[in-house]
């Protein structure tokens, strides 16, 4: 057998360029084509980021206003994909559902059957734009409510708590939304970008794509920490039995989501910002529990186990304390994160190779077949 250098679950494995995302583990860094993400999220909105991650460089005023209008102007869903939401049995899992209506929203694409790298930009921006529809009118439609129509003079962030809750929405809750959407942007070759770039590598379409990346977000080991931080933050109750909860957990070793992570050695950049979003919508909505028990866990963890916490671990209380429901909080993932996705597909567009990895072979090497009669 030929000599592979296997490494499980291709940790560390180069497996590509890209001029997208670069993270320094060791150092705690996170940065968009340059830019670092503390750069970024103090001074940036969603909509320049995505032109940052699809162009590799930060818009001047006419092309943001461009790109800004061009999103609110494609943001309604097909009224087919609609009630196609509506239409899913009660119960339904939000992710199984925004799986479903992005894969049925191809066939209603105007180029759905255009394969050039143009139609794929166009294709990209619809996408974009969508994904805060999508989600929200999954969020409504799950509490047995009416999905609400996009707002033409909103923002992405804006715009998605709009539609999700219809009615009017704080300023500052939706500039602090607006900066967990900079934050979840991208993240190199994540699983889920990582699945979207082979599925784009075959030449399919970037719907394909974006559907394998949606499928594999929904994998607990990808998306969904941040819900299972907040369950594990509303089973321990109360601030002062945080701590002896989580040493108990620990004792039993059992695992606590939104600690440590496969590339940073020390803190995740992002946490570092949704640390201070914690605290600042707690005390706004005038209940600060969530993130006095999040920082007890966090010493705690850090104290027992030397693991600090990851981008999961403050964006659940955040967004929980927005009033966000603990089910959306995946598919709300992936409304950010759609950025990054579409970056990546139309960057192996650009230069395509088929992604064609080995394995390596751990089975028999040498059996002869036997009649059915003698086995």
């Amino acid at each position: 057998m030929a000599e592979t250098g296997f490494k499980a679950g291709l940790e560390d494995v180069v497996a590509g360029t890209s001029d997208i995302c670069f993270i320094d583990g060791k150092e705690g860094r996170l940065v968009y084509a340059g830019y670092d993400i503390h750069d970024l999220a103090s001074h940036g909105s969603f909509e320049e980021t995505v032109y940052l991650l699809w162009h590799d460089r930060l818009p001047t005023r006419q092309e943001l206003d461009n790109l800004e209008a061009t999103l609110r102007r494609q943001a309604e869903l097909p009224p087919p994909v609609l009630r196609l939401i509506e239409a899913m049995p009660k119960g339904s899992e939000p992710m199984e559902v925004l799986r479903t209506a992005v894969s049925a929203m191809s066939v209603y694409d105007p180029d759905d059957h255009d394969t050039s790298y143009e139609a794929s930009v166009r294709k990209a921006e619809r996408l974009v734009a969508r994904f805060p529809t999508l989600v929200a009118a999954i969020g409504r439609v799950m509490q047995g409510k009416q999905p609400v129509a996009p707002d033409s003079s909103l923002n992405v962030a804006h715009n998605f708590l709009h539609m999700l809750f219809d009615k009017e929405v704080d300023e500052r809750l939706a500039q602090i939304f607006d900066m967990c959407l900079i934050l979840h942007a991208d993240h190199e070759l994540n699983a889920s970008t990582f699945s979207a770039r082979v599925t784009a590598g075959t030449l399919s379409d970037i719907y394909s794509a974006i559907t394998s990346a949606v499928g594999t977000l929904k994998g607990p080991l990808h998306g969904g920490a941040n819900e299972q931080v907040m369950r594990m933050l509303l089973e321990i109750g109360r601030v002062d039995q945080a701590e002896s909860w989580i040493t108990d957990a620990l004792q039993q070793k059992k695992k606590i989501m939104g600690f440590g992570h496969r590339v940073y050695r020390t803190e995740d950049p992002r946490a570092t910002h949704l640390r201070r979003f914690s605290e600042e919508v707690g005390k706004k909505m005038g209940d600060d529990r969530w993130y006095e028990m999040s920082r007890i866990v966090e010493r705690v963890v850090l104290e027992q186990k030397g693991l600090y916490p990851n981008v999961d671990f403050y964006s659940a209380s955040t967004y929980y304390m927005m009033g966000l429901p603990i089910e959306l909080f995946t598919p709300i993932f992936a409304l950010s994160r759609i950025s990054g996705w579409t970056a990546h597909v139309l960057e192996q567009y650009r230069n395509n190779r088929l992604i064609r990895p080995r394995a390596e072979y751990t089975g028999p090497e040498r059996r002869h077949y036997v009649e059915i009669s003698q086995r």
